[in-house]
C-alpha cells in the first residue's frame, strides 16, 4: 500500500511541475536557407555555459560539408581581450530538415545537444540560437555591433519564447 501511495505522490509531483512550465520552446516555421547561414556570426549576449563565461571577442562560424555537416568553430577569449584565444569544433546535424531550424549539435561523441533557430531575421544579419530547456541562448549578428532598435527586438524575441532577458550577458568586442 506505501508503495502506491509513494508512486502516485511521485505522479503528481511530477504532473505539477509540467503543468507550470512554459509551452516547448520552438523553432522558427520557416526554412533556414542553410547556405545564406553560413559564415560568422558575432556572439553579442547570451545566457552563457559555464565554459564561455566572461567571453570576449565571441564568434562562431559555421561551414557546411559537402557531406551535410555543419562544422562549427567557436572562438572567443575568456574574462578580457587579452586573454588566450579559447577554441571549440562541434558538429552540427541538421535534425529537421523540412525547415534546417533544429540541429543536433555534438561536442563529444556519440552525444548531440539540441539547438534550435528560434528567431532569424529576413536579411539573415541577426539569429537567436536557443535549447529545449531554455537553459543557455545565444544572440548573434553578421556585425559585432547591433542598433539598439535591433537589439530590442532581439529581447523581444528572447522573451516571447520564454526565456528571461535579465539573464542575459552582453559579450563585449573589440571595435572594428
Amino acid at each position: 500500500m506505501r508503495i502506491h501511495h509513494l508512486a502516485a505522490l511521485l505522479l503528481a509531483a511530477l504532473l505539477a511541475a509540467c503543468a507550470g512550465g512554459p509551452p516547448p520552446l520552438q523553432a522558427i516555421d520557416r526554412r533556414v536557407d542553410l547556405e545564406r547561414f553560413m559564415g560568422d556570426w558575432y556572439v553579442v549576449a547570451s545566457i552563457p555555459i559555464f565554459l564561455e563565461e566572461g567571453a570576449h571577442d565571441a564568434v562562431e562560424s559555421y561551414r557546411l560539408s559537402p557531406e551535410g555537416v555543419i562544422e562549427t568553430t567557436y572562438t572567443f577569449r575568456k574574462g578580457s581581450f587579452d586573454a588566450p584565444l579559447k577554441t571549440f569544433t562541434p558538429k552540427g546535424f541538421v535534425e529537421n530538415t523540412q525547415t534546417n531550424a533544429e540541429w543536433g549539435m555534438q561536442f563529444v561523441w556519440p552525444f548531440r545537444a539540441t539547438y534550435l533557430v528560434i528567431y532569424l531575421d529576413e536579411a539573415y544579419q541577426r539569429t537567436i540560437i536557443g535549447v529545449p530547456s531554455r537553459r543557455w541562448v545565444w544572440l548573434m549578428s553578421r556585425t559585432p555591433d547591433v542598433p539598439a532598435d535591433e537589439y530590442a527586438a532581439m529581447l523581444e524575441a528572447v522573451a516571447a519564447a520564454g526565456y528571461d532577458p535579465a539573464l542575459l550577458q552582453k559579450i563585449p568586442h573589440r571595435p572594428r
